[in-house]
């Protein structure tokens, strides 16, 4: 009897070593798997959810009202916890991100490796090596962005962020602002973020995770810079939109949560 149970325990411990392996070789090691990540990019203005002709209030004591928010997200990259990257193809890494239309606020990534990620990278903006590849090498990205009315001339480029509404200030009353970012002269703009996640992405054949990213709109105007729109408010060139991109923009995008369902 002793023999016997011995030789159970065995091949119980066995089976329960391959079982554990085969879970490992389906979430992490196997090269060859694929699966679908998504990216929610959830807009506010400040503490609030965003949504247009609502009165918010800036640190210049400005009442704005937002009409339109579209911006340019590209050459996301996804840090595993192991170091590696998985950066998503270039060609399919250009989206546009605009809050009247909801299905464009979700990205969905297929292909994506299986694995454990708990690091995402990605611009606002459209980088200087697509540009200068000219429209052949962009595909139809110039096309899409033309109909989002999110280009200038060809040889400006795109708009990465269009900022639009009205503002009320100690001079004025519901006066327009537009705050366009992008290409101005030889500086490109394109603005980086990195962001870690406060909960890992676990990217299976089953398991698709959904990465819950808070975009503060507040933060593009109102953040290390401060646009004062009484003292102008065509934000569209220049230093302004040099310091937008520098120092607002990286610092907007925060990951709320994951989740992994």
């Amino acid at each position: 009897m002793k023999f016997q149970l011995k030789n159970i325990i065995a091949i119980v411990a066995i089976a329960l070593t391959f079982t554990a392996c085969s879970d490992d070789d389906n979430t992490t090691e196997n090269s060859s798997a694929v699966g679908t990540l998504k990216l929610e990019f959830d807009n506010i203005y400040g503490e609030a959810d965003l949504a247009f002709d609502t009165p918010y209030i800036n640190s210049n004591n400005e009442v704005i009202k937002i009409s339109e928010l579209k911006y340019i997200v590209s050459n996301i990259v996804l840090t595993k916890t192991d170091g590696t990257t998985y950066k998503v193809p270039k060609s399919e890494s250009y989206f546009f991100i605009n809050e009247a239309d909801e299905a464009s606020t979700v990205i969905t990534l297929s292909n994506v490796p299986v694995a454990v990620y708990n690091k995402i990278s990605f611009g606002i903006g459209v980088d200087e090596a697509q540009f200068t590849q000219g429209a052949e090498g962009q595909g139809n990205l110039w096309e899409a962005a033309e109909s989002l009315d999110m280009t200038w001339s060809w040889a400006a480029g795109y708009k990465f962020i269009k900022f639009e509404g009205t503002y009320t200030s100690a001079s004025y009353t519901d006066a327009s602002f537009m705050v366009h970012t992008g290409k101005t002269g030889d500086i490109y703009n394109y603005a980086a973020v990195s962001l870690n996640l406060p909960d890992n992405a676990l990217v299976q054949t089953t398991i698709t995770p959904q990465i819950h990213i808070m975009a503060n709109a507040k933060a593009f105007i109102d953040g290390t810079t401060v646009i004062k729109f009484e003292e102008g408010g065509m934000v569209m060139g220049g230093t302004k939109v040099q310091n937008i991109m520098t120092d607002n923009v990286p610092e907007a995008f925060e990951v709320h949560h994951v989740h992994n369902d």
